[in-house]
């Protein structure tokens, strides 16, 4: 009886202190998708705010085979090609340099972690909009360093690949210094004595990469590169504070050609004002990165029960 009574004593502790959390929860997280959900299914929007209607998935349809598919598909395929291009170069990079610092015979590697570190430590909206200056075709150092160099400028912001290819840049620029921790701690994990091994065993630097350094920094960064993809997926910030999307497409009144599937839901909502495209955007999106985050956690063993 004294056990049951103190069980629910500590009940009701725990869940006293768990309460602003969980109602915190329900307001800006659970409310808002479930409102994003219903709008979905309705033609709201700057035509119809007070007498909207429900619609059943008439936005799905026209999302994935109506007049909007020639709009989302590529906008899509674009936000997988720039997600993934910037998590696996980012991490590439990163660990490239980690192998470097990671030499015990480097004594000025502290000094260059600082120095590489430094994207990371810089806020990102400070360091994307200096990014949008050195771009700017006009006046931007780069094309002004080019042209000293006898190189023609680069259309940076007006030509769609070279506008991609420039985001890419910035977004590779801030995110190698993320995946260099990553590796470095990776690398720290592995013992000394399997490199001595291999040595003996005649093991030549590529072998000793290939079947030790590899395949045990991957293994163990694998869900941080799932959630940076994750991250990159959504990152409105580096497309929107660079481009704003642009350069314009023809014949697609809401995306650019640099507009990724976050970027084309904030345009839709605050330029057009179709809330009902953008909450099925939105849910697409959610599917994606839900379906992402869930990959991760099994990844990282967060489903996983600790044995006793």
């Amino acid at each position: 009886m004294k056990k049951k009574k103190r069980n629910k004593k500590n009940f009701i502790t725990a869940f006293s202190y768990l309460t602003p959390s969980l109602i915190s929860i329900i307001i800006f997280t659970i409310l808002p998708i479930v409102y994003t959900i219903y709008i979905s299914f309705t033609n709201y929007n700057m035509y119809h705010l007070n007498d909207y209607n429900f619609v059943g998935i008439s936005n799905y349809v026209s999302v994935l085979t109506g007049s909007l598919k020639d709009i989302f598909f590529p906008v899509l395929g674009w936000t997988f090609l720039f997600a993934s291009i910037s998590t696996i170069g980012s991490y590439l990079i990163g660990m490239f340099f980690a192998i470097l610092l990671n030499n015990p015979n480097m004594k000025e590697s502290k000094v260059y972690k600082s120095l590489l570190i430094l994207p990371w430590a810089l806020p990102a909206t400070i360091a994307i909009l200096a990014w949008q200056g050195l771009l700017n075709e006009q006046y931007g150092a780069i094309n002004n360093l080019l042209s000293i160099l006898g190189v023609s400028n680069i259309p940076w912001m007006t030509n769609a690949f070279w506008a991609r290819v420039g985001i890419i840049i910035v977004n590779l620029w801030l995110g190698f210094p993320y995946m260099l921790n990553v590796c470095l701690g990776g690398l720290q994990a592995i013992d000394p004595t399997f490199y001595e091994a291999a040595r003996i065993d005649g093991a030549s630097r590529w072998d000793s990469f290939k079947y030790i350094t590899f395949p045990t920094i991957t293994r163990l960064s694998i869900p941080l590169v799932v959630a940076t993809f994750a991250s990159n997926f959504n990152n409105f910030g580096n497309i929107y504070l660079i481009t704003q999307g642009g350069p314009a497409k023809v014949g697609s009144q809401f995306a650019g050609e640099t507009d990724i599937l976050a970027s084309t839901i904030y345009k839709m909502t605050t330029w057009s004002n179709r809330y009902e495209l953008s909450a099925t955007l939105s849910v697409f999106s959610f599917l994606i990165v839900g379906t992402l985050t869930l990959i991760n956690l099994h990844l990282s063993g967060a489903f996983k029960e600790v044995n006793k």
